[in-house]
């Protein structure tokens, strides 16, 4: 199989959807590697690199998805990059589909094989590919919330740790995934009082409360806690996920009124929507707005900033799954992987999700190889 490896093209996106070492194990695996020129240079690997592992270096994106039976990418294809797909190809990257209509549609007119990493699952029912970036995304909603409630950038003027004397800033945490833990996690090492919000109170969520004591409450979530929690919160990370669906939308536009002014709003959900009612896609050139005076975070690649640390966390998870649909093709590979086919978004002009037809209002039909 030709796999191809074009340059991110998204605003402030440094990321590349495979590493050299992950080239080199296609390479003897009997496959072809096609990397746009200066894929890699954003997480330092040169094209170089890319040629000492063996594979082929591309002059631009069009050569790339002319050659290859597979584009690997990282984030959504841009529009320009949906029209150069073509029926007899795969595509392999996140999708977020369920808050991008138009990029649904184009996906849907060229014919191209869809396989997004954000619905595959694993035998626990978990999605392993969203994990890493997850995680990523979780940790730095704190730091670059902690940032903006600096009142240089418009914030409150809130230290999250507190000082001598001074208590600590009061972060809340909406959703108790992946996202959510490691948000808490990096909010209590730094010393603020955390609150998350769950649909439920798994055991997980009671171990780590048991670690952490009277700095971590965690709570069922409803609208009467969280309007609770909204009057004394300084930072609010939003980490609500439904997978292949729209994001709940847990705040609304009223509900700001309760919050203290220059308080920050942190969406992670944003990808897929946002879980609050006034979030928009920013980009991290313009990362922030404001509403009735509170900071809203919107990025929609927050890992994108740390690209390098992502792109090697990304590829670890990756990897197997592009040597599968490689070795075996998409039919085949997903025929034999039922977690792997639970990633197939868009099939033939068809929407093979049910979460995202549902959220984009298509007809939805199970697929059959």
């Amino acid at each position: 199989m030709i796999i191809g490896i074009p340059k991110e093209i998204k605003a402030h996106e440094y990321r590349v959807g495979l590493t050299p070492q992950g080239a080199k194990t296609l390479v003897k695996a009997g496959h072809q590697v096609i990397v746009q020129a200066g894929a890699g240079n954003g997480v330092g690997f040169s094209d170089n690199d890319y040629q000492q592992a063996g594979a082929n270096i591309a002059n631009s994106a069009e050569s790339v998805f002319t050659q290859a039976d597979m584009i690997i990418k990282v984030k959504e294809p841009q529009p320009k990059e949906c029209k150069l797909l073509n029926k007899n190809q795969v595509l392999f990257t996140y999708l977020h589909l369920a808050a991008d209509p138009k990029q649904a549609e184009l996906l849907l007119a060229s014919g191209a094989t869809c396989i997004a990493y954000e619905t595959i699952t694993d035998g626990s029912g978990h999605l392993p590919l969203l994990q890493p970036m997850s995680e990523i995304a979780g940790r730095m909603s704190i730091q670059s919330g902690a940032h903006h409630l600096e009142k240089t950038q418009g914030g409150s003027g809130v230290l999250l740790s507190g000082a001598t004397g001074v208590d600590a800033a009061q972060v809340l945490v909406l959703g108790g995934g992946v996202v959510g833990m490691n948000a808490a996690k990096v909010a209590l090492g730094i010393g603020a009082q955390v609150t998350i919000l769950n649909r439920s109170l798994s055991k997980r969520l009671a171990d780590f409360q048991q670690i952490y004591g009277s700095q971590l409450t965690v709570n069922l979530s409803s609208q009467a806690t969280i309007e609770q929690q909204l009057k004394i919160a300084d930072l609010i990370v939003g980490a609500a996920l439904v997978a292949g669906a729209l994001a709940p939308k847990l705040i609304t536009r009223d509900m700001l009124k309760l919050m203290k002014k220059g308080s920050v709003l942190v969406d992670v959900s944003i990808d897929q929507g946002g879980c609050f009612e006034t979030s928009k896609v920013t980009t991290h050139d313009q990362p922030t707005y404001v509403i009735d005076e509170i900071i809203h975070y919107c990025v929609g690649n927050m890992p994108g900033a740390v690209a390098q640390t992502a792109t090697l966390a990304l590829t670890n998870a990756t990897l197997p799954y592009i040597i599968e649909l490689a070795n075996k093709g998409a039919q085949l590979a997903m025929l034999d992987n039922s977690n792997l086919k639970n990633g197939l978004n868009i099939y033939r002009g068809k929407v093979a999700h049910q979460a995202v037809a549902e959220s984009l209002e298509y007809q939805y039909k199970a697929v059959s190889f």
